[in-house]
């Protein structure tokens, strides 16, 4: 089992990464001492997993399910309620806590609800998807999506513990598996060049769900995760480099209404527009643009997309939390392995939009 701290000033806590966690839950709920545990899954996850989750719970204390949508479309004020609902029904205190079972659009309902009932009670993440057991989980950013833009309402919230069951990754639809794959080439892109090297090098076991692989890709972006959080833990300056790709990515999934793509599929092609507008800036040069591409192809992600509008898409990338007073600020590449902060003129950015399909 593998324990990796995020270091946080206020509250440090863990991330613990071994197969067969689940079955051993109770060991990690205990310590929190809760009043009541309520699990919050969704439709796809709560048949598998929320029952052997629920029972090692009510060893610890009483403990109620919430089971909510699947997808990136429940991510909404609306499952937020329904979450909060159910904590009112449950009789929830502040001694409570939520438990969020699911990939990345549970974990941020969950944390969200938490942050909001009573103005803040515990949450404890247990990722089943790659992509939240090595990014979404870690951190405390919450959030819930408007029509027009992604994560737009959210809060800071961190996990009181951060539990990832490797083995429950083997129901992972094939999906599922290249979307997550997408944030661990991120966190080589933006941090360091030998992990990212290594993720390209180990893409066929990564694939075929090899578990030495698995473990350590999750481990290496978590730690990655864990450094730059604790140092910046609400995104005042660095921890803004964890955006790589994600700039693109939000435009792709507004246009396309949260449900064309999964967030990691957007992330995919967001990394290779991103490589793209390095270039531009004169940052990288072709050769590391398509050393992108090839990368994100090996993960069976999409590099393109078609169709879409390049004004509406500078127009929702201007409605974009990293934005300030109306100008862009796009995470790009000074050499693989190390990212910075640009703002880019407009005229780069439709040069990048059109190369990547956009009409």
């Amino acid at each position: 089992m593998q324990q990796i701290t995020v270091d946080l000033a206020t509250r440090p806590y863990e991330i613990w990464i071994a197969p067969g966690l689940i079955g051993r839950l109770e060991q990690f709920i205990e310590p929190l001492a809760p009043t009541s545990v309520l699990v919050v899954s969704d439709t796809v996850v709560a048949p598998l997993y929320g029952d052997p989750v629920r029972r090692a719970c009510e060893r610890v204390a009483p403990t109620g399910l919430c089971t909510i949508a699947d997808g990136e479309s429940a991510k909404s004020l609306q499952t937020a309620a329904q979450v909060v609902d159910a904590l009112v029904q449950a009789r929830a205190d502040r001694g409570s806590v939520v438990l969020a079972l699911g990939g990345g659009v549970v974990g941020d309902i969950a944390g969200f609800a938490a942050s909001v009932f009573m103005r803040g009670v515990r949450v404890v993440q247990v990722p089943t998807t790659l992509l939240a057991q090595v990014d979404s989980s870690v951190g405390g950013k919450t959030g819930v999506n408007l029509a027009s833009s992604k994560n737009l309402i959210g809060t800071f919230h961190q996990p009181s513990v951060v539990v990832s069951d490797t083995s429950v990754l083997r129901t992972l639809p094939p999906r599922e598996l290249s979307a997550g794959l997408a944030e661990v080439l991120k966190h080589g892109l933006l941090a360091d060049v030998e992990y990212f090297e290594r993720t390209v090098r180990d893409m066929p076991a990564l694939l075929e769900l090899d578990e030495q692989a698995l473990a350590a890709a999750i481990a290496r972006s978590c730690q990655i995760k864990a450094r730059i959080v604790g140092r910046d833990e609400r995104e005042s300056g660095e921890r803004a480099l964890l955006n790589l790709g994600h700039t693109f990515a939000h435009a792709i999934e507004a246009l396309t209404g949260f449900d064309r793509w999964l967030h990691g599929e957007a992330v995919g092609c967001g990394l290779c527009l991103a490589g793209d507008l390095s270039s531009r800036l004169g940052l990288i040069g072709s050769a590391e643009v398509e050393r992108i591409a090839h990368a994100v192809a090996l993960a069976r992600l999409p590099a393109r997309i078609e169709g879409l509008s390049r004004d509406a898409a500078i127009q929702a990338m201007r409605g974009d939390k990293k934005a300030h007073a109306g100008a862009i600020r796009f995470i790009v590449l000074e050499k693989v392995g190390r990212a910075v902060q640009r703002e880019a003129p407009d005229a780069l950015v439709e040069a990048t939009l059109g190369a990547a399909g956009y009409r």
